[in-house]
């Protein structure tokens, strides 16, 4: 499966971002695979309010990518169906018009209740799709409010869609989603208030003192239905890249800085703009959620009897015993090999 990833196989690509998303031993030994082939491609993260018009966006922002040259792969990270567990929203059915162009690949992926709006597995398929060959990757997040706020964590560069008329002239005056921005997008900028959004967002911006060599988000308008703006978008995201290849940051995460893992670990890629700090943060992060994942799956599936944990929270619920007593007492015996149930996998 690898060697189709690598060469760019839309079938093999399909097959392997199912894979990584079910979470299981053939995923991982895939993506040690194929990670020695990623760093290359450049992610974008589009987030916003439901209705800002995120789709429409991303299929223009596609459409000028691939007229500058450039070999595109989108995830689409939609709400999952409460009864078939899938993406609720088709990815053909929102980009019809690159459902036929080799340079694209088209993937939804279901959220499965995961807060912030990025599926648990869209690290990993943006990896597939960078060792595909992919020069961009767009991540286009469900939409949630203040809560879509993961996809800082994933993108090289995070675009913040607001529409007017909304209230988020409102909202540009709180913390939140609007500090995760690398660059603002006002789209539908035809509507009434637009200008009055823009300098809400202005009037938020101006609250902070950005040193020369600091990055200030740009705001760009943009009629997404008529294609308008469209290029400034993508030449913003070209300045901004630009910019933090450029951007050096002496003490966070910079490589070769004397910073041990538990700083790489809590730092914000919110504090820089330099991109190798950026990912340097998010790989730390990375290892970290791996390792909490693997334990837990250590502790559900060799450790814990069936409804043990049930029982547990209903001790805790019943002030019979307190979480930190309990999970002190989980985490011995999880680290003890002795303690392995005999029926354990």
């Amino acid at each position: 499966m690898a060697d189709r990833v690598l060469a760019g196989d839309p079938r093999g690509i399909a097959r392997a971002i199912s894979v990584v998303e079910n979470n299981t031993a053939e995923g991982v030994n895939l993506m040690r695979a194929i990670f020695s082939r990623t760093g290359h491609a450049y992610l974008i993260g589009v987030t916003g309010a439901p209705g800002a018009g995120k789709s429409t966006l991303v299929d223009q922002l596609v459409g000028e990518l691939r007229r500058r040259g450039s070999l595109v792969g989108i995830l689409a990270v939609d709400p999952t169906s409460p009864f078939s567990g899938g993406a609720v929203l088709g990815d053909r059915l929102r980009m019809q018009a690159h459902a036929n162009d080799d340079g694209v690949f088209i993937r939804s992926m279901a959220t499965r209740g995961h807060l912030g709006g990025l599926a648990r597995a869209t690290d990993d398929a943006a990896l597939v799709l960078d060792a595909s060959g992919k020069d961009v990757v767009i991540i286009e997040t469900v939409g949630v409010g203040q809560d879509e706020v993961d996809v800082v964590r994933t993108a090289d560069v995070t675009m913040v869609m607001l529409v007017p008329g909304t209230g988020d002239e409102v909202q540009a005056l709180k913390a939140g989603i609007m500090e995760i921005a690398d660059i603002f997008v006002v789209n539908k900028a035809d509507r009434d208030g637009s200008d009055r959004l823009v300098s809400a967002v202005e009037a938020t911006l101006s609250l902070h003192a950005y040193a020369p060599d600091q990055w200030r988000p740009p705001i760009v308008k943009t009629i997404a239905t008529r294609g308008q703006g469209i290029a400034d978008v993508v030449d913003a995201i070209d300045q901004f890249r630009d910019f933090s290849r450029r951007s050096l940051s002496a003490d966070i995460a910079r490589p070769g800085a004397d910073r041990d893992f538990d700083f790489l670990r809590k730092a914000d890629v919110r504090q820089t703009t330099d991109a190798s700090a950026r990912r340097r943060i998010r790989i730390a992060q990375r290892v970290t959620d791996l390792v909490t994942g693997r334990f837990l799956e250590h502790l559900e599936r060799r450790v814990l009897e069936p409804g043990e944990l049930a029982e547990l929270v209903d001790r805790i619920a019943a002030h019979e015993t307190d979480p930190y007593t309990a999970a002190d007492a989980l985490f011995t015996r999880a680290a003890a090999p002795a303690n392995v149930r005999d029926d354990a996998p």
